[in-house]
């Protein structure tokens, strides 16, 4: 009962106006004001009515994940990854792109103003009007899912009715490169000087702090790429993947061919223990991280067009998801990649549930050792963690993956339908830090 009660507290106070800057303490609701309320919004499962406040997805969709520098999209400019997506999300819902109150990119690696300009031209060529803004956040691996949460964000505090989250990266483009000039403070702060670790040493972190082992390192890649493999051979990510007509440049004669791209490229459906056990460690001569047992660097986008309930119903149009909950936590910079066990339960407390309630999870794969470590810890079962593969065979472009796992999640919990309530997406952060959110099947209701 107690549980009950205080899941009704959480859902009651999503039903409160908001401002975008979430409040460290709800305010105290007492029993029987809340059993008022019971009574008086009956029950939300039959009662949708009493939820069009709630921030859903009505369109989510990204473009195939391809190898940086060797694959796909080692040709296409950065805007020209992004616009597809943004043009999808307006065909997919026949929604006026001039009615779009902003448009919010998570990108990475490119310098700041650069690449908000280039995400500025990709919303020309997708056809919206120079009268909708567009901006760019950096939280890093979570930059993809930190634009879909401000979007909701700004939703609930009435600042448009309408906007974009998206992600974006082109690892062929822009390289990953550390801090070119460091404070010679980071001799005394130990954990500023962590943050310079390079992302591999932080994982190496992790496998010998938690004892994950390089077999378990392995095996988590190879179940990644036998599931993706499966996913992709079965037609699984055919609805959420939008083709993009580009071209490829032969290196050696200089050809230009067109082509299209529809499928992620960075799967190898024969990835096998034996052939990733000859690989030798890629950050540390003792070490247990190779190229085969991390993520891929790659390139890809990916968006959400998201609004509230009740518009979406007014409108007819579907709902994939509705958004529950989100929390970004710190964690040690030395052992980033545990972000996600730290974030997971934090966010699942406060949607009202527990990690328990949750039937499908999309981790980023940043690392075997970290993946393995925050299922273990989380005690996660495997056959609800990554079920169709994850960045260790689909690849991992930094400001895209989170909308990439949108993208993925939400279609996923359609095909399970009644049996598949509430997901969450998850990924550690570098620097020292995790994100999580909370997403409930669309058609719960």
């Amino acid at each position: 009962m107690e549980k009950a009660i205080n899941r009704q507290r959480v859902l009651l106070e999503h039903l409160r106006p908001s401002s975008s800057s979430p409040s460290p303490s709800p305010s105290p609701i007492n029993e029987s004001s809340l059993s008022a309320s019971i009574c008086l919004a009956g029950n939300r499962a039959t009662n949708p009515v009493d939820s069009g406040d709630d921030i859903v997805v009505v369109a989510a969709c990204r473009t195939a994940i391809c190898k940086a520098k060797r694959g796909g999209f080692k040709d296409t400019l950065p805007d020209d990854i992004l616009a597809p997506v943004l043009k999808a999300l307006i065909e997919k819902t026949n929604v006026d792109p001039s009615e779009v109150g902003d448009i919010v990119v998570g990108t990475v690696l490119a310098p700041g103003s650069q690449r908000a300009i280039e995400c500025r031209m990709a919303a020309f060529y997708a056809g919206f009007p120079d009268t909708v803004p567009i901006r760019t956040v950096n939280r890093q691996c979570s930059s993809g899912l930190q634009a879909v949460v401000d979007v909701v964000a700004a939703i609930r505090a009435g600042l448009y009715d309408i906007g974009i989250g998206a992600g974006l990266e082109s690892m062929t483009t822009d390289n990953i490169a550390g801090v070119t000039t460091v404070n010679p403070k980071v001799d005394i702060f130990a954990q500023a000087r962590d943050c310079l670790l390079p992302m591999g040493l932080t994982s190496e972190n992790v496998a010998k702090r938690y004892g994950v082992t390089r077999q378990e390192q392995d095996q988590a890649a190879v179940e990644s790429h036998r599931r993706a493999a499966a996913a992709s051979a079965a037609g699984k990510f055919k609805e959420e993947i939008i083709p993009v007509s580009t071209k490829i440049v032969d290196p050696k004669t200089g050809e230009v061919k067109p082509v299209i791209i529809s499928v992620d490229d960075g799967i190898r459906p024969d990835t096998n223990m034996k052939s990733l056990a000859k690989l030798k460690p890629a950050f540390a001569k003792d070490g247990s991280t190779t190229a085969g047992n991390a993520s891929q660097v790659s390139d890809g986008a990916g968006g959400a067009l998201l609004m509230k309930r009740s518009l979406a119903m007014k409108r007819g149009l579907p709902i994939l998801g509705l958004f529950r909950s989100y929390a970004a936590v710190g964690v040690e910079p030395g052992v980033m990649g545990v972000g996600p066990a730290v974030a997971i339960p934090i966010a699942a407390k406060n949607a009202g549930l527990e990690v328990a309630d949750i039937d499908l999870f999309e981790i980023n794969e940043a690392f075997a050792s970290q993946y393995v470590y925050c299922c273990k810890k989380l005690d996660l079962d495997p056959k609800k963690v990554n079920v169709n593969g994850g960045a260790l065979a689909l690849g991992h472009p930094l400001g895209a993956t989170g909308a990439r796992c949108v993208s993925t999640l939400l279609y996923e919990m359609k095909r399970r339908g009644k049996d598949c309530r509430y997901g969450v997406i998850s990924m550690c952060i570098g620097s020292g830090m995790g994100a999580a959110a909370v997403f409930e099947r669309g058609d719960s209701y």
